[in-house]
C-alpha cells in the first residue's frame, strides 16, 4: 500500500514537472521581445560607467531586478487569485506599452530632436567635469536603471502569468518564480559579459605583445573590439523588432476583432500561414505602436 502511495506521488510530481517545463517554454516565448529589450537598455545603462565600476553596477542593478520581481510575481498571482480579468486587462496594457516603446524608438531615430546632440554634449560635459560627484552620478544611474527594470519585470511576469490561465496555483508559483529567477540571472549574466568584451578584446591585445600565441591572440581581440559596438546595435535592432511581434501579438490574441481578422488573413495563405501570422503580428503591433506614440506626443504638446 506504501508503495503504490509512493509511485502514485512520484506519478503526480513527473506530470507537474511536465507541466511547469512545457508552460514555462510557451513563456519564454511570449516574452523574447521585452528580454530582448531588457538586455540591450540594461547593456546601454551602463554605458559611461568607470571600466572597474561595471560589473559592480550591473549587479546592484541586478539586486534591484530580484527585488522587484519578489514585489511583482505575488501581487500579480493575487490579482490573478481574485481578479482573473484584470490579467487580460493589463496583458493588453503590457502589449500596447511594448508597441509604444518600439514605436518612439523608431521616431526617435528616423525624426531625430533638434536637442540630441545637444543632450550628448552634456552629458560628456558632466563626465569630464572633475567636480562632479561620480558616486552619487554611478547611484542616480542605478536607480533609474531599476525603474527601468521594474516595468520591463512587470510585463514579463504579466505576459508570463497570461500563458498560464488555466493552470492550478502550484504550476503558477512553480513557472512564475523559475523563470523571473532565470531570467534575471541570464539578462545580467549576458549584460555583464557584453560590458565587458571590449575590456577582454583590448587585454588580450596588451597579452598578444609578449605571450606566445601572438597572431590568435591579436585577432581575437580585435574581434571582441570591433563586434562589441555592433553587438549592441544588433540587440537594440532585434529588440525593438521583437517588441512589436510580441505587443502585437498579444494584441491580436486579447482583442477580437484583431483575432477575426488575423484568421481570415492566415486562412487567406494557407501555404505561408507561419509567416502570414508572424507578418500580421508585426504589422498590428507596429500600427497600435504608432498611435499610442502620436497621441501620446499630442496630450504632451496640449499639456505644454
Amino acid at each position: 500500500m506504501a508503495g503504490a502511495n509512493l509511485l502514485a506521488l512520484i506519478d503526480d510530481i513527473a506530470t507537474l514537472l511536465d507541466d511547469v517545463a512545457m508552460m514555462s517554454k510557451m513563456a519564454a516565448k511570449k516574452t523574447a521581445g521585452v528580454l530582448g529589450d531588457d538586455l540591450a537598455l540594461n547593456a546601454n545603462q551602463v554605458q559611461g560607467v568607470k571600466p572597474d565600476r561595471e560589473i559592480p553596477v550591473v549587479l546592484a542593478v541586478a539586486k534591484g531586478s530580484f527585488i522587484n520581481k519578489l514585489i511583482l510575481v505575488p501581487a500579480a498571482l493575487v490579482i490573478s487569485a481574485f481578479v482573473p480579468v484584470l490579467i487580460t486587462i493589463l496583458l493588453v496594457l503590457g502589449g500596447l506599452y511594448l508597441c509604444f516603446e518600439g514605436a518612439e524608438k523608431l521616431l526617435h531615430r528616423f525624426i531625430p530632436h533638434a536637442d540630441s546632440s545637444a543632450d550628448a554634449a552634456a552629458r560628456l560635459d558632466t563626465l569630464s567635469d572633475p567636480s562632479v560627484d561620480i558616486v552619487q552620478l554611478e547611484k542616480d544611474k542605478i536607480k533609474g536603471a531599476i525603474r527601468t527594470d521594474f516595468i520591463l519585470s512587470a510585463e514579463i511576469v504579466v505576459i508570463t502569468l497570461g500563458s498560464l490561465q488555466g493552470a492550478d496555483l502550484t504550476t503558477q508559483i512553480l513557472v512564475l518564480s523559475g523563470l523571473s529567477i532565470a531570467f534575471t540571472v541570464g539578462v545580467y549574466g549576458l549584460v555583464a559579459g557584453i560590458v565587458k568584451m571590449d575590456d577582454l578584446g583590448l587585454y588580450l591585445l596588451r597579452k598578444s605583445l609578449t605571450g606566445s600565441y601572438n597572431s590568435a591572440q591579436r585577432l581575437i581581440g580585435r574581434f571582441l573590439l570591433s563586434a562589441a559596438p555592433i553587438l549592441m546595435k544588433v540587440l537594440s535592432v532585434v529588440g525593438t523588432i521583437a517588441m512589436f511581434l510580441v505587443g502585437g501579438g498579444i494584441l491580436t490574441h486579447s482583442i477580437g476583432f484583431l483575432h477575426h481578422m488575423a484568421a481570415s488573413v492566415i486562412a487567406w495563405l494557407p501555404g505561408v500561414s507561419l509567416l502570414a501570422s508572424i507578418a500580421f503580428d508585426g504589422i498590428a503591433g507596429l500600427i497600435a505602436g504608432v498611435i499610442v506614440a502620436l497621441a501620446v506626443t499630442a496630450i504632451a504638446k496640449l499639456r505644454k
